[in-house]
């Protein structure tokens, strides 16, 4: 099956002249046409910023230092600025974090959806209105025609994730980024987003990226998932065989620090330490200052990406035989 996008050997830097900080390292992907890929870690881990350089959208102090983004078979690193406009929202979308600071307070919901349509779209302008009616009811917004009319500021946070989801969808694009989309939401309205994103993605056979900290996210709404830490990918593997035969100790601790229903009252588990600043990654494992099982080799040599298994990946000294059979942990 061909791939709608490849990422190989992916860097990103932030910073200027004098000093120059690598924030994403040596990131590879493939994502497969109708499947959903979830990344994971924890805030400052590089989820973001890896989506973002995906859609061009870095800004002025980021660039990308290295590595290649394919979107059927065509590489946007480099590509120009009107060339990328003529992509995004056509075949390729995301939606933001947070909608109300993404949707443009002083234009009405009809008009926002409509901006993508008369952009990407060659049909009479009276035929935007009926799209976009259609749009605001395929997300599940009810009176379609009072919403269309509003403005941000009166409609609820998961009204607003609707719309943003709407103007993501209006072209059918065959790749759609969900950057942390339930954060700021109730758990109601969480659970009514991702069954909505879930539909959308399997009625379209859309491409989806699911940019997460919460596993329960990863488990409700994706195929395979892809976990980061300190700016590389340390595992990748299918969503049931990650969270139930996890290889990483970080991944281990992710899922071990999930509350469990019968748990006894007390402290919950949680990894020791916190995500180094880019400027402070420490020198071998990036991990090794917070992992239960590090060995000497984790604090001078930097593991590499390795296949596990059929259905992993994983960066971490334990799979590799070499080391095994030479040291002990400390």
């Amino acid at each position: 099956m061909e791939h709608v996008l490849e990422v190989n050997e992916l860097s990103i830097q932030f910073g200027g002249s004098e000093k120059t900080v690598t924030v994403v390292e040596d990131f590879n992907l493939q994502l497969k046409k109708g499947e959903a890929l979830g990344i994971v870690g924890e805030s400052g881990c590089g989820k973001s910023i890896t989506s973002l350089s995906i859609m061009q959208l870095l800004g002025g102090n980021g660039k990308i230092a290295s590595g290649s983004i394919r979107l059927n078979g065509r590489n946007l690193v480099g590509l120009g600025a009107k060339d990328m406009q003529q992509m995004r929202g056509k075949e390729i979308a995301m939606i933001f974090q947070e909608p109300m600071t993404s949707l443009n307070p002083v234009l009405t919901i009809g008009k926002q959806i409509s901006e993508v349509l008369e952009k990407h779209e060659r049909r009479i302008k009276s035929a935007h209105k009926q799209r976009v009616l259609e749009l605001l009811q395929q997300v599940g917004i009810s009176r379609p025609d009072e919403i269309y009319y509003e403005y941000p500021h009166r409609l609820s946070g998961g009204m607003r994730q609707r719309v943003m989801i709407a103007i993501a969808i209006a072209c059918n694009p065959q790749l759609l980024i969900a950057d942390e989309p339930t954060t700021a939401l109730d758990v109601t309205i969480q659970a009514q987003i991702l069954d909505l994103l879930k539909r959308i993605q399997q009625d379209a056979t859309m491409s989806l990226i699911m940019i997460t900290h919460d596993l329960g996210v990863v488990a409700e709404v994706c195929d395979r998932v892809m976990v980061m830490y300190a700016g590389q990918v340390i595992e990748t593997a299918d969503v049931r065989t990650l969270l139930r035969h996890p290889k990483h100790p970080y991944t281990m601790g992710l899922i071990q620090s999930i509350p469990k229903k019968g748990d006894h009252p007390g402290r919950l588990y949680s990894i020791k330490g916190s995500v180094p600043a880019p400027d402070e990654y420490p020198q071998g494992c990036r991990f090794a200052p917070r992992c239960e099982k590090v060995m000497p080799v984790c604090l001078e040599m930097s593991p590499r990406l390795q296949q596990v298994d059929n259905e992993t990946t994983c960066r971490c000294w334990i799979f590799d035989e070499n080391i095994k059979k030479a040291v002990v942990p400390i």
